[in-house]
């Protein structure tokens, strides 16, 4: 089978598990060559190899003028759509002098900036050919003195590392509540709750910021089982620092609205304190009771449905009235754990994510 040489540039991009607009899709001589670091999706290779051998051009001419050819690749839950953007290879030699030159040129930068990254702790266990992978998949910005790198209600879809420089989160009223200095990383609670970003960070000094989209934080947590562990450690750390105030309370119980605390918040809570008792959640006809023995969940029921399941739905829930009471009976501490608690957080956050929660 022939295959026609072909660039193509994604131009849109709607609930894509993998790629992102402006990545580039090549075939060249019989290869399929996908965006660096990422994985290879077998519905978008199938509808490439499709369009590369079909005898369509890739360019419509009309009226003396020419119009690169429209594709779309539809075949999982989310959509995108690339656009011809030239064929492979080059016409002259000077061309070709150029585009070396140019792609030299890019690898230094990749390699450089992976020397960066090799010197934050976080990234210590990843090999040479891993580190380059994620440098791909990370965007450099500087950002000026007393700039805000977030702002409070922005959406959490972003990870940052600081790579030079400093910062400070900062209240509603100005006050500076924490440095943030060379290595630190942050962003990734919005990240993995979902919630919108909760506080502001101004850049006290120039700073230069690693930073990463949701989709890539998605793929590098399930590609690195390294900096999966190291991002679970980090959020138990956070989320136990951010609520002392509220786990001092819950050693008498607690009671409110998930419109103030979000159940994946609460459930973190509950987890990283080690508390054993029930979480009541009351909204309209739902109904839902999970069961935690020192901070492991032992039971879990949701409108009749149970165990793992009903742990995600109750994830999802938005709204309602919660009460916590300490202790369990006897019976109840005899009950197996679940499941692991972060990796079926993970799992149950990864699930409203993919249905747009």
């Amino acid at each position: 089978m022939q295959f026609r040489n072909g660039v193509f540039i994604i131009t849109e991009e709607d609930h894509c598990p993998l790629y992102n607009v402006r990545e580039e899709l090549k075939v060249g001589e019989g290869i399929l060559t996908l965006p660096a670091g990422k994985p290879a999706c077998l519905t978008l290779t199938r509808e490439l190899i499709e369009i590369a051998s079909a005898d369509t051009s890739y360019e419509n001419f009309s009226r003396g003028s020419t119009r690169k050819a429209k594709f779309e690749c539809g075949g999982c839950t989310g959509l995108i759509r690339f656009e011809y953007k030239k064929e492979k290879g080059f016409a002259t030699l000077q061309m070709k002098l150029l585009a070396a030159a140019e792609r030299r040129e890019k690898i230094k930068s990749v390699t450089g900036f992976a020397g960066l990254l090799r010197s934050i702790e976080i990234f210590s266990p990843l090999s040479d050919d891993d580190l380059l992978d994620l440098a791909t998949l990370l965007e450099l910005v500087d950002y000026p003195w007393q700039f805000p790198i977030t702002q409070k209600g922005d959406p959490g879809d972003r990870l940052f590392i600081l790579l030079s420089g400093k910062a400070e989160v900062i209240d509603d009223h100005g006050v500076t509540l924490v440095e943030l200095h060379r290595g630190e990383v942050f962003g990734e609670m919005s990240l993995l709750s979902g919630e919108r970003v909760t506080t502001t960070i101004m850049a006290t000094e120039p700073c230069l910021i690693a930073v990463m989209n949701h989709k890539n934080f998605r793929h590098i947590l399930t590609r690195f089982p390294a900096l999966q562990v190291f991002f679970y450690k980090l959020l138990v750390s956070r989320i136990t620092k951010m609520n002392q105030q509220r786990a001092e309370e819950l050693a008498s119980g607690m009671v409110g609205q998930l419109s103030d605390i979000s159940a994946v918040e609460l459930c973190q809570m509950i987890n990283a304190n080690q508390k054993t008792g029930r979480l009541h959640i009351e909204f309209e006809e739902k109904r839902a009771t999970i069961a935690f023995n020192e901070g492991e969940l032992v039971h879990a029921e949701l409108n009749g449905t149970s165990g793992k399941e009903a742990f995600y739905r109750l994830l999802g829930m938005e709204n309602g009235r919660f009460k916590f009471s300490q202790g369990l009976n006897a019976k109840e501490k005899q009950l197996d754990v679940i499941g692991g608690f972060m990796g079926m957080l993970m799992e149950g956050m990864k699930r409203l994510d993919d249905k747009g929660f």
